[in-house]
């Protein structure tokens, strides 16, 4: 079936889609002249908006992924071990939890915003 493999983390990558230089601080931006979060969200190649939703496709993909394994395991396919199937369903599970714990951390600061004094 699928060939489940691990890959390292990439911090270099990761910083460029963040749209940080490597000691954390925003890129420079180009000639457009924008600044503040408005330029931030030119300078990540669509921004946090496209960030997240590349993330839940990620994790969304890794969950079907997992699903398949599941299911090819319990048909009995013999190109398919439970090892493979497990560490799909534990990084499926990793991946939503992580994505449950922005959500919640999202939720709580814009409470913490909104109860701001002006």
């Amino acid at each position: 079936m699928n060939d489940l493999s691990l890959k390292p983390f990439d911090f270099q990558a990761a910083l460029a889609r963040a749209g940080l230089r490597a000691d954390g601080t925003p890129r420079a931006q180009g000639a457009s002249g924008t600044s503040g979060a408005a330029g931030a969200v030119g300078a990540a190649g669509g921004g946090f908006g496209a960030a997240m939703a590349s993330a839940l496709h990620d994790v969304s993909q890794s969950q079907l992924q997992a699903q398949s394994l599941q299911r090819e395991l319990t048909l009995g396919n013999p190109n398919v071990s439970v090892e493979q199937t497990m560490l799909a369903m534990q990084k499926a599970q990793i991946g939503f939890q992580a994505v449950v714990q922005v959500r919640n951390r999202f939720a709580q600061a814009y409470t913490d915003i909104m109860n701001m004094q002006v």
